[in-house]
């Protein structure tokens, strides 16, 4: 998933990466509470809806700047070992700016199917999709 955003790159990874305003910025987000960590990393529960079915989980966050990268890692919920890297390349006067997820179910038989068919294209997909759509039309405005 991917899409070009006319806004300065250090606008478009502050409203990226700022999690814990997801849910003033995007109204499909629900909630993110930060989470105790005890080796320190940025920890959250996290909630969404896609469409009227509420979805949950939890995800350590790594923002790496200067890398140009926002990695997660899916630490609770039916996503639990996802990996997730939002990726800022310049492109010109814009940036694209992509989203990458890599989930392998470990479920006997079906763990494929289901994250191939149904978990990732009809609700990761939808709901990172609407999260790209709409950090691209905050960015360009402005906010």
């Amino acid at each position: 998933m991917r899409t070009r955003i006319r806004a300065p790159y250090d606008r478009i990874f502050r409203l990226a990466a700022e999690v814990e305003r997801w849910p003033e910025r995007l109204p499909h987000y629900r909630y993110v509470r930060a989470m105790p960590d005890p080796s320190g990393e940025r920890r959250y529960a996290m909630g969404a809806r896609r469409g009227a079915i509420p979805v949950r989980w939890e995800a350590v966050q790594r923002p790496l700047p200067d890398e140009r990268r926002i990695e997660f890692l899916h630490t609770g919920g039916i996503t639990r070992g996802m990996s997730v890297a939002w990726r800022f390349e310049p492109a010109g006067e814009a940036w694209d700016v992509s989203i990458h997820h890599r989930l392998d179910l470990s479920w006997p038989l079906i763990g494929g199917l289901v994250a191939r068919h149904v978990i990732g294209p009809r609700f990761i997909d939808v709901i990172a999709g609407r999260t790209l759509r709409r950090i691209k039309a905050l960015a360009e405005a402005g906010a």
